[in-house]
């Protein structure tokens, strides 16, 4: 054993600091496997498909973990959750009889009965059966106050990409001469009920780089497409073009950008005919409300007197701001603990979401007396919290206009719903979600591991019902670990029902790369320092084992999309700490990721490998140029998408058939829908999620 791990830890080395494949696209063999409805790599799909399939459904119990797994997607006792329309509270609701789903709606006071009374507005199933497509719910945007007319969005088998359609939520029907789009990466915001900005593409040189929309039109109705008036345009090398139209009663306004990159903006403010630039740090988040500009700081900002840290949030007088004044209230200032999740806005109070050690606390700030006073609220801890103003500013005198959404979970307590007001603690539980696993005896607790350069990297632990730290527990340790995204408690039935609840340990790591701490912990693992996100990582793997929780032959580890790309890297670099690996519509190919769907817009987060410079760094650990054959690694499970139009599934295609050239052991699972989210049902959902369990209880569940 000493020596399988010398022989495996002296292979990472060489992975370290050996230079990577400089790889030419002649050079890759398996660029074939790009072409994503081409009959030679579908049938290639279809062949390990097979093959996984063949193995995985032939572990005991596949069936019943299945069967399992859909009863918890399917559960007529799930929280419908709901966007409130005016006087409607809409929900997408999905289950064994409607897979492809409902578009319903209920009153507040029908919404709050045990067992609503639902007016279903479109039927997902017989629409897709009316018109032969495998339509998937992509979204609606309703013009205001009345909300009847609606945009909705179409996709095809989950992708991205959808259409876009004129509803009317009274006649229940498309509009016959309503504003209709042809497929494509679509943004589209109401002006009026004749008006409408768009965003889509209009032909050659209408899209950026990055697949998304470069221009902006005024499109009115009953006018061609192409007669669409532009009033916008972004560079080719932006990531996008966007439109915000803010239509509250004598605060209109209609702000206009362009993304050089996924963290920057330059916007402008529609004067008359005139677009005025609007001063603020490039990398700064900025909106308004009414007769104020809130400003989200992603990086620390210099003015005359005052220096305000990234991850604040500021708040001023919108007409004095627009006119040069810097003149603001901090609602939040970050500590070494804590950051902002996010903010909504009733008519009079800011509420904060705030992440304390990486668990949820709610606060409210309020303008009175000639200045801002903070409460905070009483609210469920340690856990996850999410909240949503019900405040529609669109209308005069809106009951609901101090109401609020407030979502509590953790991960052993299911989700509940409640409805609050603002200055009060008391909320009404208005769902909750079910019990879907006996969590008696389970445990959760939160750990430090330190990472190579010394930073103490949180992560979470739950034990299972008599679970001891005895160097033997199955564990699964799942990461992210980019685009700031954080990583909190939730709770899943399907995780309590196929792992816990059958004695395995999960560990939710919190690494540089999100925003468990804001923009700073964010920052510290992008571009040039994106191996930290690898090396914290690593460093909660050996913990777990110093800890005793489990060791190599019993640890597993699984992410996806950029959490795919994590687990990938650091299956090369520290095969000797894992048996199991599950790498979810990963990225793979850091060569080429930039060329492939939305890629491009994606180089601030790991920089430009056409650069020289910039692949030095991404060169040593893109997985697809590293992986050599002669080196034991652990086993792996790719899963993708067909019909993900954001990271292309050439990436997981790719490495599979260089793995399994170089006689790595692997398995391969591809799903014909789903697009990013995986699948595009429940049915295909529980399919895939029982495939993943299955190939982790046989890698991890027998004593080696």
């Amino acid at each position: 054993m000493k020596a399988l791990f010398a022989i495996a830890a002296l292979a990472a080395g060489l992975l370290a600091h050996a230079p990577a494949m400089s790889q030419t696209q002649d050079q890759d063999p398996y660029l074939w496997l790009e072409d994503v409805q081409g009959q030679r790599a579908l049938s290639w799909v279809r062949e390990r498909n097979a093959e996984s399939e063949k193995l995985l459904q032939a572990q005991p119990g596949f069936a019943a973990a299945r069967a399992s797994i859909r009863e918890v997607l399917d559960a007529r006792e799930q929280i419908p959750y709901v966007a409130r329309q005016g006087g409607w509270f809409y929900n997408l609701w999905r289950d064994a009889d409607n897979p492809r789903g409902l578009w319903r709606r209920a009153t507040l006071t029908e919404y709050r009965k045990p067992k609503p009374a639902w007016d279903t507005v479109i039927d997902l199933d017989a629409l897709a059966r009316a018109e032969g497509e495998n339509w998937v719910w992509a979204g609606a945007a309703c013009l205001g106050p009345a909300y009847r007319r609606c945009l909705v969005s179409l996709s095809r088998g989950g992708a991205d990409a959808s259409v876009v359609r004129e509803f009317d939520t009274v006649s229940k029907r498309f509009v016959d001469d309503g504003f209709k789009l042809p497929e494509a990466k679509t943004q589209v915001d109401w002006i009026d009920a004749d008006h409408v900005y768009v965003g889509t593409d209009f032909g050659p040189g209408s899209l950026t780089d990055s697949g998304y929309p470069r221009i902006v039109k005024r499109w009115q109705r009953g006018q061609p497409l192409a007669a669409a008036t532009t009033v916008f345009e972004a560079r080719p090398k932006d990531v996008y073009a966007f439109v915000s139209v803010d239509r509250t009663p004598g605060w209109e306004r209609t702000v206009f950008g362009r993304a050089p990159d996924f963290y920057k903006s330059s916007t402008f403010l529609l004067d008359g005919a005139a677009l005025v630039p609007i001063d603020k740090p490039e990398d700064a988040q900025l909106s308004f409300r009414r007769d104020r500009v809130f400003v989200e700081l992603r990086s620390d900002w210099a003015l005359p007197g005052q220096t305000w840290p990234r991850g604040s949030l500021l708040v001023a007088d919108a007409a004095a701001y627009l006119e040069g004044e810097r003149r603001f209230t901090a609602l939040f200032t970050p500590t070494a603990t804590r950051s902002l999740a996010g903010f909504s806005l009733s008519r009079d109070v800011v509420l904060l979401d705030v992440l304390d050690k990486v668990a949820s606390r709610l606060e409210e700030w309020r303008e009175a007396d000639g200045g801002w006073q903070r409460r905070e609220v009483r609210a469920p801890y340690p856990g996850h919290l999410s909240v949503a103003a019900l405040h529609d500013p669109l209308l005069p005198a809106d009951p609901l206009a101090e109401s609020y959404l407030l979502n509590a979970a953790d991960f052993l307590s299911p989700d509940s719903l409640q409805l609050g007001r603002t200055g009060s603690d008391a909320r009404d539980l208005l769902k909750s979600r079910p019990t879907f696993f006996d969590a008696t005896g389970m445990r959760v607790e939160q750990q430090f591991a330190k990472s190579k350069d010394g930073t103490r990297i949180p992560y979470f632990v739950i034990w299972p019902q008599g679970a001891t730290a005895n160097g033997d527990n199955p564990t699964l340790l799942y990461g992210y670990g980019g685009f700031e995204d954080a990583q909190t408690p939730w709770y899943s039935g399907v995780l309590g029902r196929l792992w816990t609840g059958r004695g395995g340990v999960f560990v939710l790591a919190n690494i540089r790369g999100g925003g468990e701490f804001g923009p700073a912990w964010h920052q510290a693992a992008v571009k040039a320092h994106k191996q930290r996100s690898y090396d914290d990582f690593a460093a909660v793997a050996e913990d777990l084992v110093a800890r005793r929780i489990t060791r190599p032959a019993r640890l597993g580890i699984q992410g996806g999309s950029n959490g795919g790309l994590l687990v990938g890297a650091v299956m090369l670099q520290r095969p000797e700490l894992f048996n199991a690996v599950v790498c979810q519509v990963p990225l793979l190919d850091m060569r080429r990721y930039h060329k492939l769907l939305a890629g491009a817009s994606w180089m601030a987060e790991y920089g430009d490998p056409d650069q020289p410079e910039e692949w030095a760094y991404i060169g040593k650990y893109s997985p697809y140029q590293n992986v050599l054959a002669g080196v034991k690694l652990p086993r792996v499970l790719f899963t993708t998408c067909t019909r993900d139009d954001r990271v292309h599934p050439g990436h997981a295609r790719k490495m599979a058939a260089r793995m399994r050239e170089q006689g790595h052991a692997l398995l391969y699972w591809e799903n014909t829908e789903g697009g990013h989210g995986g699948a595009a049902d429940n049915s295909q959902r529980a399919q895939m999620l029982a495939l993943e369990y299955s190939f982790l209880w046989l890698q991890l569940g027998a004593r080696h």
